[in-house]
């Protein structure tokens, strides 16, 4: 079993004689001593880095952060540093530990020989196929700071297309748990002091009134069973997410049938291929590679298969224009594109420019989605909370006309 990795504080000399420090990932103190060397610098001191007494959790690597780290390792290439020392330059500028540990293992794994895109591709689970192949095309090519700046475009078009429709979902379910809650506790301590006010009346209760009544007891009885059942039921419905293809598969298509949100995610996909078979093919990957990065980053499985079958007819010899229209689910626009594209020799521009507007499209969609949705919601909050109260007071409104 292979040792773990440890972040090593460290304090020496550099090749011109002048006092430096830093952090080194390495398994043991030893080893840390030798990357060090290898780097010029004379360690003095090398210690495990302290850790905190007090811990809440480590906080998750977000794809935010890669695009972050993106943008700035872009940043400093582009200003003529060193890649080694852009590395830590990035790391003790960073307030996240994991990330701190991610950065310093890739430059770990770049100063001691390995390429750059063969130490990424050592974290998939942060660093995937399609950015991975854009590293080392760009190293390849001795172009990587302006691939790096590309893959940093990418990725921060790409999260902030996913923060828009995060943007959409999250105030209406929300808004949706919280009507919930207000609703439970109304009926579990609220409706039952009524209840025995109603029990001294001499008249018969309101249907209504009776029907909350009799709801007030179930929750009262099973209110642990049904928030039990609501967490089970979660949790079978994300394994079965995760675990089959079929199912998942079907999320998505029904995802693209939904009456408001279904158009928003249609553009979201179109957006999303568009920018990465634009960013991929600029980057002078083969287009045939390219659409099977695009497929693996569409975000949809009915897309995807559509992509993957575009792939075989351009393998075939097909035209990217014809082989995307024959598949019937792209729009007219980014086939106009396309083929105009193809004939001036300038297809990753043109996929831009389709890209521009599709992600301009949702955004405009979400503030239209999330001004409607505003005052649906707030009808609803007011029937929900707003029926409970008037099935509670309709008795003593009757009882009044009858005194």
């Amino acid at each position: 079993m292979a040792a773990e990795n440890t972040i090593f504080v460290w304090t020496g000399t550099d090749r011109n004689g002048r006092k430096s420090k830093g952090e080194v990932l390495a398994t043991t103190a030893a080893i840390a001593r030798v990357q060090l060397r290898k780097q010029g610098i004379a360690a003095k001191s090398v210690k495990k880095k302290p850790k905190p007494l007090i811990t809440f959790g480590a906080k998750k690597i977000q794809p935010a952060d890669i695009a972050i780290f993106t943008r700035q390792l872009a940043t400093m290439m582009k200003a003529g540093v060193p890649l080694v020392q852009a590395f830590d330059i990035v790391a003790e500028g960073t307030d996240h530990e994991k990330m701190r540990e991610l950065i310093l293992a890739v430059r770990t794994d770049v100063s001691s020989g390995t390429g750059f895109a063969g130490a990424l591709e050592k974290h998939p689970r942060y660093f995937d196929e399609l950015f991975c192949s854009l590293v080392a095309s760009g190293e390849n090519s001795g172009t990587l700071e302006v691939m790096l700046d590309r893959v940093a475009t990418y990725k921060e078009k790409t999260e902030a297309l996913k923060a828009k429709i995060k943007k959409a979902m999250t105030y209406p379910i929300a808004t949706i748990v919280v009507a919930i809650v207000v609703t439970g506790i109304l009926l579990v301590k609220v409706v039952p002091q009524f209840a025995e006010t109603f029990q001294g009346f001499g008249s018969d209760l309101p249907g209504f009134t009776l029907f909350v009544l009799r709801l007030s007891d179930w929750v009262q009885d099973w209110w642990f069973v049904a928030l039990m059942g609501f967490f089970a039921g979660g949790y079978v419905f994300s394994q079965a997410k995760r675990r089959s293809k079929r199912f998942a598969d079907w999320l998505d298509s029904i995802a693209l049938k939904l009456p408001i949100l279904g158009s928003v995610v249609h553009d979201a996909v179109i957006a999303r291929f568009s920018r990465t078979l634009s960013t991929t093919f600029a980057a002078g990957v083969p287009l045939v590679e390219a659409l099977e990065s695009t497929a693996g980053a569409a975000g949809n499985a009915i897309y995807a298969g559509a992509i993957r079958r575009i792939r075989d007819d351009v393998t075939a010899g097909t035209s990217l224009a014809l082989s995307i229209r024959t598949t019937g689910l792209f729009p007219t626009m980014l086939l106009q594109m396309t083929a105009i594209g193809e004939e001036s020799g300038s297809l990753d521009d043109m996929l831009g420019k389709v890209a521009d507007h599709y992600e301009a499209a949702v955004d405009n969609a979400v503030d239209s989605l999330s001004s409607l949705i505003e005052p649906i919601i707030m009808s609803v909050l007011g029937v929900l909370i707003g029926g409970l109260m008037i099935a509670m007071y309709l008795p003593i409104f009757m009882l009044g006309s009858v005194i």
